[in-house]
């Protein structure tokens, strides 16, 4: 008996969404209430455009940045795009490197399209059951500690992920990541390249099944393969093809990689993909697993020697991550006059400004964007990450942006913190905001107070990107937004280490 396709794997296999690349004018032309649902909410993701129900008639698109690289023409080019919109424009940096371009018209893609192509971005396949955008050391290239550039590398891949003939059509999303220095943790996604060495030599261990969701948590874990850099656009070409064909489509929230994983078994899958690889010519050696990734990310922000002599990066903090228009073309434009004209994204919502000459620097920490972008943030808001919240993400149940921002800039006002604190703020259980990566993390909830449900978060404690990851684990399951604030100020001062104020700034 064949298995009835669901709504969405039917709408997948009916047409894929690229090949509604060339209809978007029409599209537009006909108005976006008239479109059919399945284009409206599934196929259009393929191209990176996103509907959003809480903002009909606006779009958000998502940009596919390797390595999280963009240069300032580029930038320029997206800060038009926002400042199109008016006050619906703003645009996010994501947890994956890219960029989200929000509050956009159905009208505005056909050309928005064509710009991007025209200064080599793309949008493609950013979105639902595709690669999502491919990370890497941001530091790459620049970095003094680096092990290997990951720049080539995660280009190939994803000009390899990208080709005509790569799956268009997997059972879920898929993250892929490369790791360069021996602070790039990179566990929580699907496929890690972590470097490691094998007989002497220089190379990648495998890593597979890292992933969060509301069921399952889980990160990466040695696939027991050991590859040289050549070979990784070949290997995660395999995984993919695999995944497309054997990957869970009956239960979509059993249809993530470590599944697959689960039901075949460590050596059955290894096995199979091996299969895979071989097809496309490829070898791999038994590896144990061991690699060079050793500590916890470090801060990219502040002034920083470059690994080129007389060269600095200053990375620039981004309250949660959230640009405008004008604030997108200011970063543009330092870029260009200080620098290369080369920003770098990070994965902790931040960008950084990369090779000022020495001469250059102290000018460039004088501009004013930078009261606005700080390259010495405090010790909260440094580490910050957060997801869109319920502004635009009709699954998130508090506005998880600005309650972030509100709390730690109150906090910052309360307190002295020894060191900087890694929190991470998502709006629902999918935790697109990664609780479960911070030493403290906060999920959107509700709350009984006052004999009312009121918004709220749960809090997590004790994620560790070092040495000896673990994922943060549930510490309180529901303390309404009015008290968060207090709630915080006590963990913080009994747990890490922070001094209250003599009296509040």
């Amino acid at each position: 008996m064949v298995a009835t396709l669901s709504k969405i794997e039917q709408a997948k296999a009916d047409l894929c969404g690229l090949d509604l690349a060339p209809r978007l004018g029409d599209l537009a032309a006909k108005g976006w209430e008239s479109l059919d649902e399945a284009d409206l909410t599934i196929r259009l993701k393929w191209l990176g455009i996103f509907f959003r129900p809480v903002t009909p008639g606006r779009f958000m698109v998502r940009l596919r940045l390797p390595n999280g690289v963009i240069r300032s023409d580029q930038l320029e080019v997206l800060a038009d795009a926002v400042d199109r919109c008016g006050d619906q424009g703003s645009a996010d940096i994501t947890t994956r490197q890219n960029l989200q371009l929000r509050g956009l018209l159905l009208d505005d893609m056909a050309p928005l399209m064509q710009a991007l192509e025209e200064v080599g971005l793309t949008s493609r396949q950013s979105g639902h059951d595709n690669p999502r955008n491919i990370t890497g050391n941001p530091l790459a290239g620049i970095d003094p500690e680096e092990i290997v550039d990951t720049r080539p590398l995660v280009e190939a891949i994803q000009q390899r992920l990208l080709a005509a003939d790569a799956p268009r059509n997997l059972p879920r999303k898929f993250n892929i990541a490369v790791g360069g220095a021996a602070d790039s943790f990179l566990l929580h996604n699907d496929l890690a390249f972590l470097p490691a060495d094998h007989d002497g030599e220089l190379g990648f261990t495998v890593m597979v099944g890292g992933f969060f969701s509301a069921q399952r948590n889980e990160l990466a874990i040695p696939l027991g393969l050991w590859l040289r850099a050549e070979q990784l656009p070949s290997f995660s070409l395999a995984v993919l093809r695999h995944f497309e064909r054997c990957g869970n489509r009956q239960a979509r929230n059993k249809s993530r990689l470590m599944y697959l994983v689960d039901e075949l078994g460590l050596g059955g899958y290894r096995e199979a993909v091996m299969a895979e690889f071989t097809q496309l010519g490829g070898e791999a050696f038994p590896h144990d697993g061991q690699h060079r990734v050793k500590r916890a990310p470090r801060s990219a922000l502040g002034v920083n020697p470059q690994k080129q002599p007389g060269l600095h990066w200053v990375g620039l903090g981004v309250p949660m991550g959230r640009l405008d228009a004008d604030g997108m073309a200011g970063l543009a434009q330092l870029a260009r006059q200080y620098g290369s004209g080369d920003l770098r994204l990070t994965e902790a919502q931040n960008v950084l400004i990369t090779d000022i000459p020495e001469a250059s620097v102290q000018a460039l920490l004088a501009e004013p964007l930078l009261q606005r972008y700080s390259p010495t943030p405090g010790a909260l808001m440094a580490e910050a990450v957060s997801c869109t919240g319920n502004r635009y993400c009709s699954f998130a149940l508090i506005p998880t942006k600005t309650t972030a921002q509100t709390v730690v800039e109150e906090l910052e006002r309360r307190l002295e913190l020894p060191h900087a604190i890694r929190s991470h703020w998502t709006g629902c259980p999918n935790a697109c905001g990664q609780p479960y990566m911070g030493e403290i993390g906060l999920m959107g909830a509700k709350a009984r107070h006052d004999g009312q449900m009121v918004e709220a978060a749960k809090i997590f404690l004790g994620g560790d990107m070092g040495s000896d990851p673990q994922l943060a684990e549930l510490h309180d399951k529901g303390v309404p937004l009015s008290q968060l604030a207090d709630v915080l100020e006590d963990l913080l001062v009994e747990r890490f280490g922070a001094r209250r104020r003599t009296q509040a700034a």
